[in-house]
């Protein structure tokens, strides 16, 4: 795949967003939570996300690979091999989703040579939107709105610190002693 044209863009953020409504749809059913070989939770709103985006991206991009989260681990040998791929975490943010606080996301992101080149979160409470392509700039889309994510120079002091909710450790907080007055922003998944 040479160049990802706005049809395609805008298809992975429609896959997302389905994602995002089965993600939803389980929250407001209820789940059972399971654990994976790593002890990390796994709920059926993990794998209903996994199988919308890996089915929309089959039927979208048939010649890239998917590597998900929720997918059989393929041996390194087999995926250094591949030049472009798609990377998805359908659920990022399970212990959120556990929590009930509304802070996870869906995760789309196009790889070529080892490199994000565009990528898709997705905020299923909100229905927020953020998408990015290297060389075309990032946006927020919400409510039929969309803006340009504009950089700007941090203020002095504080600083505001994103850090995650669950997943905080020692070290973490050693870093966050280190780096002096902040303003610190505890929040789940990517929507840091």
């Amino acid at each position: 795949m040479s160049a990802l044209d706005t049809a395609v863009r805008e298809a992975v953020i429609a896959i997302a967003q389905q994602a995002g409504a089965a993600i939803m749809q389980v929250y407001a059913d209820g789940f059972d939570v399971e654990h994976k070989d790593d002890l990390s939770p796994l709920t059926s709103a993990d794998l209903a996300a996994h199988h919308v985006i890996v089915h929309g991206l089959a039927q979208l991009t048939p010649d890239l690979p998917v590597l998900s989260e929720e997918s059989a681990q393929l041996p390194w040998d087999a995926r250094r091999q591949w030049q472009d791929y798609w990377l998805v975490d359908p659920l990022d943010g399970t212990r959120e989703f556990i929590k009930r606080n509304g802070e996870f996301s869906v995760n789309i992101a196009l790889i070529r040579d080892g490199a994000p080149v565009f990528g898709v979160v997705q905020a299923p409470v909100s229905d927020v939107v953020w998408h990015a392509m290297r060389g075309d700039g990032a946006w927020r889309r919400e409510g039929g709105r969309e803006d340009a994510i504009i950089t700007r120079r941090p203020p002095a002091l504080p600083l505001r610190v994103a850090a995650s909710r669950s997943h905080r450790d020692a070290r973490t907080g050693e870093l966050l002693a280190r780096m002096g007055e902040i303003e610190l922003v505890a929040q789940g998944s990517s929507l840091k």
